[in-house]
């Protein structure tokens, strides 16, 4: 499993804006963002306000994306790769191939409070794909396919967490989740206004095309 190593409330205070790395702390007065609104380092709070360069803004938000879906820098390339390929509007692709991921699945239907604990619980075989137990977090959903936990993790504390969390969550509109059969259902493929995540499509496209 492919592991980010860097401090997540510093990825968010470089990024600027809160990029929901830790769960339920970055909803409380914990997050690192709240208390140090700036920049980590020394010179920290004197880079705050300064005006970063065409590529500096690209960079940014290429980093956000890729932070924000838990992915390493070779893994992001070759989803950029594929949605240049692809027909349609380049970002909104990329964007849509990332929450078609099924961590990205696990965590918008509520059973786990970031996409990290998402990964994880993928990796240890706590999630099925229409009945059959799936440990690949990259792998590609598709409308139709039924996401649940397996029966054999449900009595487990995150199992139980998991299905106590999504029976309160609300799903966006292109998943469903039922909480009378503990399934989760990919209505649809998701558009652009759909989906919350809140970056800058094209100036990624423009770095990797530089």
């Amino acid at each position: 499993m492919s592991v980010i190593w860097e401090a997540k409330c510093k990825m968010c205070r470089r990024a600027g804006v809160k990029l929901f790395l830790k769960g339920d702390r970055c909803y409380t007065k914990k997050c690192a963002l709240e208390r140090r609104n700036f920049p980590p380092g020394q010179h920290g709070p004197r880079l705050r306000d300064r005006k970063l360069s065409e590529y500096g803004e690209q960079l940014r938000e290429k980093q956000k994306l890729r932070q924000i879906y838990h992915l390493r820098e070779a893994q992001f390339h070759r989803y950029v790769q594929e949605a240049q390929r692809a027909r349609g509007v380049t970002g909104e692709v990329l964007l849509r191939q990332l929450e078609m991921r099924l961590d990205n699945v696990v965590y918008r239907l509520g059973f786990a409070n970031s996409r990290g604990q998402a990964r994880q619980m993928v990796s240890h075989r706590f999630i099925t794909v229409n009945g059959r137990r799936v440990n690949i977090p990259s792998y590609q959903v598709r409308p139709g396919d039924v996401i649940a936990i397996h029966e054999s993790k449900r009595n487990t504390t995150l199992g139980k967490e998991a299905l106590a969390r999504a029976a309160e969550h609300n799903p966006p509109a292109w998943l469903r989740y039922d909480p009378n059969t503990m399934q989760g259902v990919v209505v649809q493929l998701p558009e652009r206004e759909q989906i919350d995540t809140n970056v800058d499509l094209q100036k990624i496209i423009e770095f990797y095309s530089r």
